[in-house]
């Protein structure tokens, strides 16, 4: 995977105190932030996390894991709450009296700017703390669509003490779109077993398909980039052939269109909005096929969760999402929008058990590439390394 988790057996890691800002939401981003950092605690490192509201999946108490939660306070001369004024002055704080001896932030908008204020802050103060930046995806695609983003996304990852993308994919677009003379660590996203993992809970499966219907199912944020309808389109197409049953979770700005669209194609009966789930590790357990058709993925998380689950992925070949879903073994790889085939693809593997089988253990297999086991050593070596290199680095 990573160069420097190549070289953790020969680093000294000690324990850490680490502050992490992220959006705090279902979004991928969100959650590998939150899961990154229960998972140091887990290894005895200190974490803190700083955002505006505790992250989804932060939701019970665990040793060594601390939330500040960001304020903003309403005034009349601003039209816009000043989140980042707010955020910059948290992060202050808790580096102060917490005595961090590091920063993660996770998207460069509006986050490692926001840490770069801070730190020229704690400056002043004869205090420095690195920060590190990791790139999740709309923080670099955004750019393609509104350029006026491309000077504070470039500064703000230029003057990260370290840099990380969470694909090879990603990697290569940043240093496409941007100017960048830091080097961008990939440190793949992870999955946890010890969550996501086949339960063969068959009464479970029997109450949503009671005479044996295939499963297929889809999680997002249900953003017109999920291209959410795609999947219900595929979904019509398989229905034609075979019973099938479609879980669609998450919630989003498209989902009133999404049902509209089920009723239009007169398949709403077989269809079941399921909205945001925090155990979604349990409907992957009885699913045949995951869908993602999205037109934007800068690694494609969700499909990992899935084939933890040993669920095959239909999926578009866009971004990060070939270097995770391998075409013909754990799954197929479609162009974006290409509705024929990826139900094509779909009844193909659905109407083989033996592939389906075969579909199921590979994925399974490629998946454990990616267990948190492995990754968490490559971020703490990370950590180590920009902290031994940037410690006395005062711009």
């Amino acid at each position: 995977m990573s160069n420097i988790g190549s070289v953790i057996s020969m680093l000294n890691i000690r324990t850490m105190k680490i502050g992490i800002v992220c959006y705090p939401t279902y979004g991928g981003s969100g959650v590998l932030a939150t899961e990154l950092g229960l998972g140091l605690a887990k290894r005895g490192h200190q974490v803190h996390f700083i955002t505006y509201r505790q992250p989804a999946r932060l939701t019970s108490f665990q040793e060594n894991v601390f939330y500040h939660e960001v304020s903003s306070d309403d005034y009349p001369l601003f039209e816009f709450t000043p989140y980042d004024t707010a955020l910059a002055s948290k992060l202050v704080d808790v580096v102060k009296y917490e005595n961090l001896d590091l920063l993660h932030v996770h998207y460069a908008i509006p986050h490692a700017a926001v840490a770069y204020m801070a730190k020229k802050i704690l400056l002043t103060e004869g205090r420095y703390v690195p920060t590190i930046t990791t790139l999740h995806g709309t923080d670099i695609t955004l750019v393609g669509s509104n350029q006026t983003f491309a000077p504070v996304v470039a500064f703000s990852i230029n003057k990260s003490d370290g840099v990380t993308a969470v694909s090879k994919s990603l990697r290569d677009q940043t240093y496409e779109y941007f100017d960048i003379k830091k080097e961008i660590e990939v440190i793949y996203n992870f999955i946890d077993f010890d969550r996501f993992k086949k339960r063969n809970k068959d009464h479970f499966k029997k109450a949503i398909a009671p005479n044996g219907e295939r499963i297929l199912i889809h999680t997002s944020n249900f953003r017109k980039v999920k291209r959410v309808d795609d999947v219900i389109r595929v979904f019509k197409r398989v229905l034609e052939v075979m019973p099938a049953k479609l879980l669609l979770v998450g919630d989003g700005p498209e989902r009133n269109h999404l049902e509209a669209l089920c009723r239009e194609l007169d398949i709403h009966a077989h269809v079941s909005f399921l909205g945001k789930q925090d155990a979604v590790e349990e409907l992957l357990d009885v699913a045949d096929v995951f869908l993602m058709p999205s037109a934007s993925e800068s690694f494609g998380l969700a499909a990992l969760e899935a084939m933890a689950c040993e669920v095959p992925v239909i999926s578009s070949n866009v971004g990060g999402i070939p270097e995770v879903n391998i075409h013909g073994v754990t799954g197929f790889l479609s162009p974006v929008g290409d509705v024929d085939d990826m139900a094509n693809n779909t009844i193909k593997l659905l109407q083989d058990e033996e592939m389906l089988g075969n579909f199921r253990k590979n994925a399974l297999e490629n998946a454990r590439l990616y267990d948190i086991k492995n990754i968490l050593p490559q971020y703490e070596a990370y950590y180590e390394h920009i902290l031994k290199t940037s410690l006395h680095e005062e711009d």
